[in-house]
């Protein structure tokens, strides 16, 4: 006689979810909130913190008609002709309600020809989005009984002294972080945004100073370089006497300009600060080199994303 397995199916952490576009709220000149709804939603997990997930855009004409699924989605998605390839971007959950089936994404507007270059397809998409409006989200899936992956920010580092910055592409991320920081969490907040208007409400436990940097029509980064400059200083992150940083050629990090900037702690070392920075590649580059080389501050502590690239459409937004 043959014996029936009883074992319980193989989950994936992530998994595709069709959605639609529910309601669009536009919180600022520069965010507009995005709520999806769909009848898998209320099997989407919630990691928060800065959990990413894809947004898949349907084609014209097409739709996702050609869109491979399950887990070898990705290599058959990019052995396929590029007039089929539906684009995809990374975002971060801003919000997810499994009873209402509902996932809330915080999106960066943008003006085409700015600093992120012409509009690519997720900008032109959220500036033309109305309810009713189909996606398919990459997401984490609640019955997956492990780590998903995707998240970032370490919240058992949440008790040190804590220095969170960003640009405006880090807001969404930075800001659900904020909102899950235990009542007893300490540090400071960054948040360099393009214009005043952009300022939100962000409610911070009592121990941590949320600052907004609006730009005002300045270059990207002139308002947080400065800002994450003084901030380590009166967090003294590195502790002691900073080492002498060279002048010239061995004062970068010799790290390639276009190699991908993504690095985050692989262990938790006995620091007593923890640092998490997003943005610009260039930016974060530059606060990465002053940070560890200048300041000596511990690898391990620290987590530096570079989400986009200066003049290059559409990239991490």
């Amino acid at each position: 006689m043959t014996e029936v397995s009883t074992a319980a199916p193989l989950v994936a952490p992530w998994r595709f979810f069709p959605a639609e576009v529910a309601r669009l709220h536009r919180l600022s000149p520069s965010f507009l909130r995005v709520t999806f709804t769909g009848a898998e939603l209320d099997t989407f997990a919630d990691p928060g913190y800065d959990q990413r997930i894809k947004l898949v855009f349907p084609l014209p004409e097409h739709g996702f008609r050609h869109l491979p699924d399950g887990p070898d989605w990705y290599p058959r998605w990019r052995a396929l002709p590029d007039e089929l390839r539906n684009p995809f971007r990374t975002y971060t959950t801003r919000a997810v309600r499994r009873e209402a089936r509902e996932v809330d994404v915080d999106i960066v507007l943008h003006e085409a020809g700015g600093a992120f270059g012409p509009h690519g397809p997720a900008a032109r998409w959220a500036l033309a989005a109305r309810p009713g409006d189909q996606i398919v989200i990459v997401g984490p899936d609640h019955a997956y009984p492990g780590d998903h992956g995707g998240r970032e920010f370490q919240p058992a580092l949440a008790d040190r002294l804590l220095l969170l910055a960003g640009d405006e592409t880090a807001v969404p991320a930075i800001a659900a972080i904020v909102e899950r920081l235990p009542e007893t969490a300490r540090g400071e907040v960054l948040l360099e945004v393009p214009h005043p208007e952009d300022v939100l409400d962000l409610p911070a436990p009592p121990g941590v100073a949320v600052s907004w940097l609006p730009r005002s029509g300045a270059p990207h980064g002139s308002r947080l370089v400065p800002a994450v400059r003084a901030a380590a200083e009166r967090l003294t992150l590195a502790g002691g006497t900073p080492p002498i940083c060279p002048t010239g050629a061995a004062a970068d990090d010799g790290a390639d300009p276009d190699e991908e900037l993504w690095e985050v702690p692989v262990g938790l070392s006995n620091g007593r600060h923890y640092v998490w920075l997003a943005g610009e590649a260039g930016v974060i580059r530059t606060l990465r080199r002053h940070l560890v080389r200048e300041r000596g501050l511990d690898r391990e502590s620290v987590a530096f994303m570079g989400y986009w690239r200066l003049g290059r459409a559409d990239d991490g937004v």
